[in-house]
C-alpha cells in the first residue's frame, strides 16, 4: 500500500486523479493493518511531510500520520519512539529544519502517554536547546517557539533553562528577513514575535532569568567586532517590566566595565529599533538610558550618538506605524542637545518636506504630529537664534501652525537639558551639581563681589534693557557694553549652572573701591550706569565724525544726539522749583536722573502727611469721605476728614488711588498754610536737614570705612549688638519716637510714604537761605520736587546706611519697609504712572562694608495692555527667582515680602520697577513676538556653543574620575544623606558672602 501511494504522489497525474487515489489508501488505512504495513506508512508519510517537494505531498504525508497515530496508537508509538525523532532532528547538516520540527510537533500531538513518551520529551529538552545554539534562521526558531508553546513538557528546565532563554536572544539577534516584499516583511515579523512571545512566557515562569537576559541582549547589541544585530531584537524590549527600567539603566550607566565604545554602539542600535513596528515602549528605554548616561555626565556618548542618529529617527515620522515611538525619542534627543545648534541645524533641510507629508496624509496622527513638529521647532529657533537664512524656509512651512508662547517654550527647553538632569554623584561631590531647575544661571562670587552679581542679575531680568544689550551689533565703539552683551548672553545661553563675571567686574571696576571688601551696591548701579552712557555717547560722536570726514560732500549740520541705550531704559526727567517765600517768585530747573534715592521721613511724617497715591482696601473705599480739597483750599483742610493709614499693599483687589495735586503751585490758600504749619514743621524740618548730612558725610567716607575681611564677623556681631542697644533705648514711650531704626506700629512705612518724603515740599532757612534774584538777598524759600517724566525702568534705592555721629560709623537702618507689586508714580501736574515691581535686591547685615546682597527678580518685560480698569490693579503674580551667587531658586513675592519679618538683618534695598504698557511716551505693546529673545551674531552663538561643549567634557572627566574613586571606597548605605537636600530659600538666611556663594558649590568657572 505505500508503493502505490508513494507512486501515486509522484506520478504526473492530474491533481484531482491523485487527490482521488490518495483518499481511498488513506480509507484503506483506517482498517486494521498488520504492523509492517502500518510502520511503512508511517515512515512514507514522515518522509513525505518533510521533504515534500511541493503543497500535496506534504498535505499527504500529515493525513497519513495522523490517521495511523489515531486508529493504530499502538504502532504509532513504536515507530515515534526517541531514536526516530532524534534521527528527524539530525537528519542533516546544521541545525534543523522547520519541516522537521514541525513533524515532531505533529507526532507529539499524537504520541499516546506512556513511558516511551517520556523518553521523547526528555529527548527534547536536550535537543531544544541544541537546536537553538546552532542558530537556527528564523522560520526554524518560531517553529521551535511553537513546539515549546503547545508542549512545555520540551522546555529545558533546572540550569539549561536560562542558558536556553539567553540562546534564544542571541537566535533572535541573528534573524534576518529571508524575503522582499510585503508578505516576506509581515511573516517575518510574525516569526520574531512568536519567538520573543516564548521568552516573555519563560520570564513568566522564572523572573529570575530576566536581567540575565538582559545582560546578554546588551552583549549583543554593544559588540562591536560581529555585524550588526537584528532589529527582531526589539521585540524582546515590550515584554521587558518597567519596573526594572530605573535599576537596568542605573546598573549600565555605571558599569566600569562597559567601555564607552560599547555603550555607543549600544545606544545607536537599540535608536535603531524605532523602525520595529511592533516594539511596544522601545522609546521609553531608549529615553531612559539617554538620561541615565547625562546622569553620570558621559555627554561625548549623547553628543555622538545624537548627531549620528538624529536624521534617522526624523525620517521615521513618515510612517504611522512607527511615529509615535520615533517623535518622542526625536522630541528628547533635540531638546538635550542645548549646547550646540549642530543636531538641530542638521534637520533644518528635511523639515518642509516632512511638513507637506504630514499635510498631505490629513490623518489624525498625522495631524498631531504636525503640532508637535511645529512646537519643537520653535523650541529650537528660540534656543538657537541669529540664522534667519535657515529658518526662513522652515518658518515658512509652519507658518500656519500653532505657535507656542514664550513660557511654554522656556518650560520645554528647561525641563529635559542634558545639565538639568540630576546627577546621581551630585550627593558626593557638590562640582557635579546639574543647572537650576529654574533654567536661570547663577554668577560666582569672586571674594566679596555679591554686591555686583545681584545688581547684574537685576538688570538681566529687565527684559528690555537685556534684548537692548544682546542686540548690540557685532562691531561697535562700545567695550563695555560689549562684554555685557557677552555676559548676558552665557547667561540666557549657557549650560553652566554658574558662571564668572570676573572680565565684566574687571571692565566695569569702580575705581575708588577697594579689592575683596563688600561694597555699596547702588554705588556700583550708579557707576556702571554712568559708565554705558558716557562710553555710548562718546563712541556715537566718534563715528559720527568718521562718517562726515570720510564724506566728499560739505559738512552737514550735526544732527541732535540721540538717546543712549541707558537714557531709554533707565532716564527719567525731574523739576525743581525753588520759591521765594518774600517776593513769591520761582525758578526752576529741568534734570535727568537714572534712580531715586529715597530717604527715610521721621516716624511723625507717616503720620501727619502723606502725598502722590494712596492704595485702600476695597471695604473702605464706598464709606470714605467726599475727596480731600486741594492745598489751594487752604484752611479747610483741616475740617476735612482724618485719611486712613494703608495696611498692606497686595495684588488682590483693586485700590482706590488718591492724587493730592498742586504740590508747587503758589498762592494766598497756600501761603496761609504754610504760616499755619510753619510752626509745627520747623522741627521736622531741622531733623530732616541733619539726617541729611549725616547721609552725605557718611557716603563721603564710603571709600575710606573699608573692613577687611578677617575682622568682619567680629565687627559685625558687635554692630548687631550695639544696633540692638540702641533699638531698646529709643523704643517708642510715652513721649515722641525719636530713632526712625525703631518704628511704631503706627508709623509704619510703605516705599510710597519714601516717596512722598522725596517729593514733599523743603524749607530752605537760616543757612541753607535762597539767594533769590529779585530780591537779590538771601531770602527764606520753598523747594519743590516733581518728576516730569517718568523712566521706562524705575529704579529706587532706599537710604539705609547713615553716618552715626556718636560712634562715628555708618549704621544701617532696620525698618522693614512694605514694597507694593504696583506703584503709582506721581507726576508733575496731577498725573500719575503705573509701574510693576520686577526687582528687589536685598542687604543683609548691619553694615554697608559687611553683609550680603542677593536679588530677587521677575521677568521685568512689557505685559499686554488690558482694559482700563486693570491699570489700577497689580500685575499677575508672574514667577519669581531667588539670584544667590551661584544658587538660584523658585521664589514668590510672599518671600520678597517678609523676608525682613523672618530675617531683621535682611532689608529690601534698590528696587526695580517697569513702567506699565500704554503709561509712558515710549511705551510698546507687549505681544508675545515682542519678548523675544533677540538672535546674536554668530561669533557669539558659535562662543556659546564650545564652551557648552567643554563644560560637558569637563563634567563627564570630573564624573568619571570621581565615579572611580566612589567606587573603590567601602560601601555605606548612610554615607551623603542628605548631602545635596535642597532646602527652600524661607527656611533660613539666604547664605553668606563668600566665593562659594549660595550654594557653597566650587564651579567650573567660565569668565567674563
Amino acid at each position: 500500500m505505500d508503493k502505490i501511494l508513494e507512486a501515486v504522489v509522484t506520478s504526473s497525474y492530474p491533481a484531482s486523479v491523485k487527490q482521488g487515489l490518495v483518499r481511498r489508501v488513506l480509507e484503506a488505512a483506517r482498517q486494521p493493518l498488520e504492523r509492517e504495513q502500518c510502520l511503512a506508512l508511517l515512515a512514507l508519510g514522515a518522509r513525505l511531510y518533510v521533504g515534500g517537494a511541493d503543497e500535496l505531498p506534504r498535505r499527504v504525508g500529515c493525513q497519513l500520520l495522523h490517521v495511523a497515530g489515531r486508529h493504530h496508537p499502538e504502532v504509532f508509538a513504536e515507530f515515534f519512539s526517541a531514536r526516530r525523532v532524534l534521527r528527524l532532528l539530525q537528519g542533516g547538516a546544521g541545525p534543523p529544519g522547520a519541516r522537521a520540527l514541525a513533524c515532531v510537533q505533529l507526532g507529539l500531538q499524537l504520541l499516546p502517554e506512556g513511558p516511551a513518551a517520556d523518553e521523547v520529551f526528555a529527548l527534547l529538552r536536550r535537543e531544544v536547546l541544541r537546536t537553538v545554539c546552532e542558530r537556527p534562521g528564523p522560520a526554524a526558531c518560531a517553529q521551535v517557539a511553537r513546539l515549546l508553546a503547545r508542549h512545555p513538557r520540551c522546555i529545558p528546565d533546572g540550569p539549561h533553562r536560562l542558558l536556553f532563554c539567553q540562546q534564544l536572544v542571541r537566535c533572535l539577534g541573528r534573524f534576518r528577513c529571508p524575503a522582499e516584499g510585503e508578505e516576506g516583511a509581515v511573516e517575518f515579523l510574525e516569526q520574531a514575535q512568536q519567538v520573543s512571545g516564548l521568552l516573555a512566557q519563560l520570564w513568566r515562569a522564572q523572573p529570575a532569568a530576566i536581567l540575565p537576559c538582559l545582560k546578554e541582549l546588551f552583549a549583543v547589541i554593544s559588540c562591536t567586532e560581529e555585524e550588526p544585530p537584528s532589529s527582531a531584537l526589539a521585540s524582546v524590549v515590550q515584554h521587558l517590566p518597567l519596573e526594572l527600567m530605573d535599576g537596568v539603566v542605573r546598573n549600565l550607566s555605571n558599569d566600569d566595565s562597559v567601555t564607552d565604545s560599547q555603550m555607543l554602539t549600544a545606544i545607536s542600535r537599540m535608536i535603531d529599533w524605532v523602525s520595529w513596528p511592533l516594539g511596544k515602549n522601545i522609546d521609553k528605554w531608549i529615553i531612559a538610558l539617554l538620561k541615565g548616561l547625562a546622569a553620570v555626565k558621559k555627554f561625548s556618548i549623547l553628543i555622538e550618538v545624537s548627531l549620528a542618529k538624529i536624521e534617522k529617527v526624523f525620517s521615521k515620522l513618515l510612517y504611522p506605524i512607527v511615529r509615535g515611538a520615533a517623535l518622542s525619542v526625536l522630541k528628547y534627543m533635540l531638546l538635550t542637545f542645548q549646547h550646540s545648534h549642530e543636531a538641530f541645524h542638521l534637520l533644518l533641510p528635511h523639515i518642509p518636506p516632512m511638513v507637506a507629508s504630514l499635510v498631505k496624509e490629513d490623518s489624525n496622527s498625522g495631524t498631531s504630529c504636525l503640532e508637535q513638529l511645529a512646537e519643537l521647532v520653535h523650541c529650537m529657533v528660540f534656543r538657537f537664534p541669529g540664522f534667519p537664512d535657515l529658518y526662513e524656509p522652515v518658518m515658512e512651512a509652519i507658518k500656519d501652525l500653532h505657535v507656542p508662547n514664550e513660557d511654554r517654550i522656556k518650560q520645554l527647553l528647561g525641563q529635559d537639558a542634558w545639565t538639568s538632569q540630576k546627577s546621581e554623584l551630585a550627593g558626593f561631590y557638590p562640582r557635579l551639581m546639574a543647572k537650576s531647575d529654574t533654567g536661570k544661571i547663577g554668577l560666582i562670587n569672586l571674594g566679596n563681589t555679591c554686591y555686583v552679581n545681584s545688581i547684574l542679575q537685576a538688570l538681566f531680568m529687565a527684559s528690555d534693557f537685556r534684548h537692548c544689550v544682546l542686540r548690540l551689533t557685532e562691531n561697535n565703539s562700545q567695550p563695555l557694553m560689549t562684554k555685557l552683551q557677552w555676559l548676558f548672553a552665557f547667561l540666557e545661553h549657557s549650560q553652566r549652572p554658574a558662571i564668572s563675571p570676573e572680565n565684566f567686574l574687571s571692565a566695569s571696576w569702580t575705581p575708588w573701591f577697594s579689592p575683596g571688601t563688600q561694597q555699596d551696591c547702588s554705588e556700583y548701579l550708579k557707576y556702571l550706569l554712568d559708565r554705558l552712557h558716557e562710553e555710548e555717547k562718546t563712541g556715537t560722536r566718534i563715528c559720527q565724525k568718521l562718517k562726515q570726514s570720510s564724506s566728499p560732500s560739505p559738512p552737514e549740520e550735526p544732527p541732535s544726539p540721540s538717546s543712549t541705550s541707558v537714557e531709554k531704559m533707565f532716564g527719567g526727567k525731574i523739576v525743581t522749583r525753588i520759591c521765594c517765600l518774600r517776593c513769591l517768585n520761582v525758578s526752576s530747573r529741568e534734570e535727568a536722573f537714572t534712580d531715586l534715592s529715597l530717604a527715610f521721613p521721621p516716624p511723625e511724617r507717616c503720620r501727619h502727611r502723606r502725598l502722590g497715591s494712596v492704595m485702600l482696601p476695597a471695604e473702605d473705599v464706598g464709606a470714605q469721605d467726599p475727596p480731600l480739597p486741594s492745598r489751594a483750599q487752604g484752611p479747610s483742610r483741616a475740617a476735612g476728614p482724618r485719611r486712613r493709614r494703608k495696611h498692606c499693599i497686595t495684588a488682590d483687589v483693586p485700590p482706590t488711588v488718591l492724587d493730592t495735586e498742586g504740590l508747587g503751585r503758589q498762592g494766598p490758600g497756600g501761603q496761609s498754610l504754610r504760616e499755619e504749619t510753619e510752626k509745627e514743621e520747623r522741627a521736622e524740618e531741622e531733623e530732616e536737614e541733619g539726617a541729611r548730612e549725616e547721609e552725605e558725610g557718611g557716603r563721603a567716607r564710603e571709600g575710606e570705612a573699608k573692613v577687611d575681611d578677617k575682622g568682619e564677623k567680629e565687627k559685625e556681631a558687635a554692630e548687631e549688638k550695639e544696633a540692638a542697644a540702641e533699638k531698646e533705648a529709643d523704643s517708642p514711650g510715652p513721649g515722641p519716637a525719636g530713632n526712625a531704626t525703631a518704628p511704631a506700629a503706627e508709623g509704619s512705612r510703605s516705599v510710597l510714604d519714601l516717596v512722598n518724603y522725596f517729593l514733599s515740599p523743603e524749607k530752605l532757612t537760616a543757612e541753607n537761605r535762597y539767594h533769590c534774584e529779585p530780591c537779590a538777598s538771601l531770602q527764606d524759600a520753598e523747594k519743590v520736587v516733581e518728576l516730569s517724566q517718568g523712566p521706562r525702568y524705575l529704579i529706587l534705592t532706599l537710604l539705609r546706611f547713615s553716618f552715626d555721629l556718636r560712634t562715628m560709623r555708618r549704621r544701617k537702618i532696620l525698618d522693614d519697609v512694605s514694597v507694593p507689586l504696583l506703584l503709582r508714580l506721581p507726576l508733575a501736574g496731577g498725573r500719575a504712572q503705573a509701574y510693576d515691581l520686577c526687582s528687589v535686591v536685598v542687604h543683609s547685615g548691619v553694615s554697608s562694608e559687611s553683609g550680603h546682597y542677593y536679588c530677587y527678580a521677575r521677568e521685568g518685560a512689557a505685559r499686554p495692555a488690558s482694559s482700563a480698569g486693570a491699570a489700577d490693579r497689580p500685575e499677575p503674580d508672574t514667577q519669581w527667582y531667588l539670584f544667590n551667587d551661584t544658587r538660584v531658586s523658585f521664589s514668590s513675592f510672599e518671600s520678597v515680602s517678609n523676608v525682613t519679618s523672618f530675617f531683621p538683618k535682611d532689608t529690601a534695598y534698590v528696587l526695580f520697577y517697569r513702567q506699565r504698557p500704554g503709561e509712558g511716551p515710549e511705551a510698546e505693546p507687549g505681544s508675545p513676538r515682542a519678548r523675544a529673545e533677540p538672535p546674536l551674531h554668530k561669533d557669539l552663538m558659535e562662543a556659546i556653543s564650545k564652551d557648552n561643549v567643554l563644560y560637558l567634557q569637563e563634567q563627564e572627566k570630573e564624573a568619571r574620575s570621581r565615579a572611580a574613586y566612589i567606587s573603590a571606597l567601602p560601601a555605606s548605605p548612610h554615607w551623603g544623606r542628605g548631602f545635596d537636600e535642597d532646602k527652600d530659600g524661607d527656611e533660613g538666611p539666604p547664605g553668606g558672602c563668600s566665593p562659594a556663594g549660595g550654594s557653597g558649590g566650587d564651579f567650573h568657572r567660565l569668565v567674563f
